[in-house]
């Protein structure tokens, strides 16, 4: 009997979703035997639609309501999150300034909420931040260096394991927060 062979599947989203719609269903169970980079972006992914779904049918006052004594909110987490995909694929590995890219220099201020900030405009900004980052990486491989960092140069491997790390902590936060709002 021979062994199954891994199988890299496609994991950016299904054939019927539009581009600039990454899709929200999870992937990390598809590449148990998958590839290393397979694994990553399955992880990746997973996280973004568990930060995504923070807001899921939340009015605008719930996502940008104060449950703790600092400024995080749920919209303010979903904003942040689509700096941090910014600041990781598009500064980091593109090698744009943010200046260019739109996003601030501190990162503390990627939490501050504008009044033209509602569920849908951050969740459409993080959607597109996301699809952005993925169209980025894809000519990378792992072992790529990321020169126009603060930190010297990483690969895009530290990349991804730092977006799951990132992104699992603040969905983690978001969920407590969605439990205050939802049960009190």
């Amino acid at each position: 009997m021979t062994e199954p062979q891994p199988v890299d599947r496609p994991i950016d989203r299904p054939v019927d979703q539009p581009a600039d719609q990454p899709g929200d269903q999870y992937l990390s169970e598809d590449t148990l035997i998958g590839s290393e980079r397979a694994q990553l972006l399955a992880f990746v992914h997973d996280n973004r639609v568990e930060v995504a779904a923070l807001l899921d049918g939340l009015t605008d006052d719930q996502a940008r309501a104060r449950l703790v004594p600092s400024a995080t909110t749920l919209l303010g987490i979903v904003k942040h999150c689509a700096f941090v995909e910014r600041v990781w694929f598009h500064v980091s590995l593109a090698g744009r300034s943010r200046a260019e890219v739109g996003i601030p220099e501190d990162a503390d201020d990627s939490w501050v909420l504008s009044a033209d900030d509602t569920v849908e405009s951050v969740l459409a900004d993080y959607r597109a931040a996301w699809a952005e980052a993925d169209q980025i990486a894809t000519p990378y491989d792992l072992d790529d260096l990321a020169v126009h960092n603060r930190r010297g140069p990483l690969t895009l491997r530290w990349i991804y394991v730092h977006m799951v790390e990132e992104l699992a902590r603040h969905a983690g936060h978001g969920d407590i927060l969605r439990e205050q709002l939802i049960s009190g």
